[in-house]
């Protein structure tokens, strides 16, 4: 199955903007559906961004609309967020999420996470 890698987080001030990415391993790579979830400190895993197999189809979490952008590029297996205007609550660790569809995303695979920090 495929197996992915998240990179490109760091620690930027309010309103700066980062780009990450996640390399994903598996040769069927593009018929997965995939997306971004985040967990902050003491907080539960929360969804952020998904995008169907081809990404003709996205979704984004309420409190990251107009900020934050998915994309993935099937030729290289990477997924990306690019995510702009951050502010201190976009500080979390940040999974790349691998399964057969949008719906199913939370019970597919997962990487080790990147950290976001984004002060004040």
């Amino acid at each position: 199955q495929v197996h992915v890698v998240e990179s490109g987080g760091g620690s930027v001030p309010t309103v700066g903007s980062l780009r990450l990415s996640c390399a994903a391993s598996g040769r069927t790579f593009s018929t997965y559906a995939m997306g971004w979830f985040r967990q902050a400190p003491g907080k539960e895993r929360e969804f952020v961004a998904a995008t169907s197999s081809s990404g003709g189809v996205t979704r984004y979490a309420d409190s990251v609309k107009g900020r934050f952008t998915i994309s993935r590029d099937n030729a290289k297996n990477t997924l990306y967020l690019q995510m702009n205007s951050l502010k201190p609550d976009d500080t979390a660790v940040y999974y790349c999420a691998a399964a057969s569809s949008i719906a199913t995303l939370s019970h597919g695979n997962w990487g080790q996470g990147t950290q976001v920090i984004v002060s004040s």
